[in-house]
Parts: structure tokens; sequence; C-alpha cells
């Protein structure tokens, strides 16, 4: 009998680490044959990636609030239809950098756009789809662009150049978000290091969405 595999979502500021505690947890899971596959918002297939592209130039300062909300919700569609869904139908883990509530944090709260109103947007693109967990690695501002300030490989965008306050209204955003949805996102202090970030992931994970995964696979061996 086959089963629905697990929609996880990380979530971030700007410099929270996502990008480096994913490809340990690829790795932890690899360990553990687990299933899965790591993916990102916006991205994962080459539409997206294009979508992508438009959305984080530097050159593309002109870009209007709605404009960038629409395409996020447009890249987003297409990569739940060609990868997520199909993943997650084939029982594996989908690791997702980013979702829905990057939508929120940034266009909805940090724009000014409105959370509902770009919930409706996104509404209409995820068709009722929602992670299993959310973790959000929650980190000041400061710390998380120091960090792309330090690293040669990380790529600078166009979020990145934003004022101080945007991304603080971006924390914010993350903070009422999370206080909104306590039964799916965990909040992780992500001011640790990456190792001890890594550990307390996985400690959540077993402890929950993995536990059930497992017992999951063990009851339906063939």
């Amino acid at each position: 009998m086959n089963i629905r595999g697990k929609f996880i979502t990380f979530e971030g500021g700007e410099g929270s680490g996502k990008t480096t505690v994913l490809g340990e947890l690829s790795s932890y899971l690899e360990s553990r044959s687990i299933p899965y596959i790591l993916t990102r918002e916006p991205g994962g297939i080459e539409i997206s990636e294009r979508i992508r592209d438009v959305i984080l130039d530097t050159e593309h300062t002109a870009m209007d609030a709605r404009t960038e909300a629409l395409l996020y919700a447009a890249a987003r569609r297409q990569h739940l239809v060609e990868k997520v869904k199909p993943a997650l139908d084939a029982g594996k883990v989908v690791l997702c950098d980013r979702f829905v509530d990057s939508s929120l944090a940034y266009q909805g709260y940090a724009r000014g756009l409105g959370m509902d109103e770009v919930w409706s947007i996104n509404q209409f693109a995820i068709d009722s789809l929602m992670p299993d967990v959310t973790f959000y690695l929650d980190v000041d501002p400061e710390v998380g662009l120091a960090r792309i300030a330090a690293s040669k490989e990380r790529e600078v965008n166009r979020l990145d150049l934003e004022k101080m306050e945007f991304h603080y209204k971006v924390r914010e955003g993350y903070h009422i978000i999370a206080k909104q949805n306590p039964h799916r996102i965990i909040t992780i202090d992500a001011k640790q290091t990456p190792t001890q970030v890594v550990n307390e992931l996985i400690y959540e994970m077993e402890k929950g969405i993995l536990k059930e995964f497992a017992g999951s696979l063990s009851n339906n061996i063939d």
C-alpha cells in the first residue's frame, strides 16, 4: 500500500542558515534510508527557476510589490505541480527551502500588502496543500546579513539589498505567523552554531514527523 510522503518546509530571514542545515539534514535522511527530495522556492524546476531569476535580479529595483507577490505565487504553483506533489504521492519526504509563509512575511507584512491579501493569492496557487510541519529559523537580521557579507559562496540578491528596517519587518511578520500557527510552526534559535541547529532539528523531527513517517514505512513493507 502506498503512503503519502511528508512535506517539511524551512523558513527564515536572510542569512538564517537554511541552506547549510538543509544540506546536513539531507545527509541525515540518507543515513536513515528515508526517501526524500531537497528543493527550494522560488525555483526547484526550470520554469520556477526562471521566475526566480526575474524576482531576485538586483537590477529589477522597479518591481512593484504586487508583481513580486504574484510572481512568487506563480513559481510556487508550478513547483508544486511539477515536483512537490509527485514526490509526496511517491511517499517521499520533501524538504523545501521556503514556502507560502515567506510570501506572508515578506510581501504581506514587510511590503505592507496585507497578509490576508497575499494569503488569498496563494490559496489559489497551492490548492489547500500546506506543509505537515514548518521550521522557522529565527535570527536577528543584523546577524543574518553579517553572515551573508562574510560568505563568498552566498549569492547576493535583490532582497539582501533592502534596508535593515525591511528585514526587521520580515522577522516581525514571521513571529506573527508562528504565533498564529503553533500546531504547524516550530521556532528554532538560529543564533546557535549550524551543528546545534541541525541537532535540534533532528530531535524535533525524530520525536514528531519522522517518527510517524518511519512507522508508516515499517507498516507498509511488502
